[in-house]
């Protein structure tokens, strides 16, 4: 018989990471509300390179739909993962657009130290802001919404 191998710490460290990423989604969702979603994530490597990924999801009294492959969304999950565990990603920006008439409205977060922190609202703007010679749609910029962290008690989720 072989003996078991001890699990190896950057195996950990990635698993923790997946489990925060998955969280975090549905973190997203709730502080999202209703209303068709377009996330984008864009990390920046530690090898000089920049990798991103979108997932469309709308979401509503009806049961959750998704417009995109499983395939996009394992890329979506992989990149959000791999900027959480942040050993290989020097710096990544998670952004929020909901579909609204007349204009669609976006909000952000910057990843650090393996979690979602808000971004300020000029720098998101900065970051949204098509090119003058993009045609790309104008999105109304305000301020990320507090994402629930399931590591931490809340009111809801307090064990006193």
């Amino acid at each position: 018989m072989s003996e078991p191998k001890a699990a190896r710490t950057g195996d950990i460290v990635t698993a923790s990471a997946v489990g925060r990423a998955v969280n975090l989604l549905a973190s997203l969702l709730l502080a999202l509300d209703e209303g068709s979603h377009q996330l984008t994530i864009v990390a920046e490597r530690t090898n000089d390179t920049t990798v991103s990924a979108d997932l469309s999801l709308s979401v509503g009294a009806a049961p959750l739909r998704v417009s995109h492959s499983a395939r996009e969304y394992l890329r979506f999950l992989a990149l959000l993962t791999f900027a959480l565990e942040y050993s290989t990603v020097r710096h990544a920006v998670l952004v929020a657009t909901t579909a609204d008439e007349p204009f669609a409205r976006a909000c952000g977060w910057t990843v650090r130290a393996g979690r979602l922190h808000p971004m300020k609202v000029r720098e998101l703007q900065e970051a949204v802001t098509p090119c003058p010679d993009v045609t790309a749609p104008l999105r109304l910029v305000y301020p990320a919404p507090a994402l629930c962290r399931p590591d931490e008690p809340t009111e809801g989720n307090s064990h006193d």
